[in-house]
């Protein structure tokens, strides 16, 4: 199970070295729950990741507003922790907060920004993008 954003964000802060941070984003990236095979599909998959990237986003209409869920997976390590990080980040937010969010600043927080490579910053923006589009469209529909 994921902990929450901010425990990551501590634990973030707390390893001093790269390659501490690399590792517990890895680790990250295992405690992800397993993506069902059918939910491994063209409408689910992220387009602009180098690594195949897929986000399943469920919406939970039964309060005042909706809420997002996500569950993610993808085939490379990093990646997988960077859609874990995302994953905690956004998980069981409201549509309209979601939409609103600042993964990026997060990223810059965690200093991903400046550790990942273009390839993988470009791939991370992309699930941002997929994020914030889905949750705009269910705001805009609430």
């Amino acid at each position: 199970m994921l902990p929450p954003i901010d425990e990551i964000v501590s634990n973030f802060e707390f390893l001093d070295e790269w390659d501490d941070r690399h590792h517990y984003l890895m680790e990250l990236g295992r405690k992800l729950p397993p993506l069902p095979e059918e939910a491994h599909n063209e409408a689910n998959r992220v387009r602009g990741c180098v690594s195949q990237v897929w986000l399943e986003t469920h919406v939970d209409r039964s309060g005042p507003e909706p809420r997002l869920h996500f569950r993610g997976d993808s085939d490379a390590h990093i990646t997988k922790g960077v859609v874990a990080v995302l994953i905690a980040f956004f998980d069981g937010r409201t549509a309209s907060d979601a939409a609103r969010a600042d993964a990026l600043g997060l990223f810059q927080t965690l200093g991903l920004s400046e550790h990942l490579t273009a390839q993988r910053s470009n791939g991370a923006r992309a699930m941002m993008d997929r994020i914030r589009a889905d949750a705009e469209g269910v705001a805009a529909a609430a």
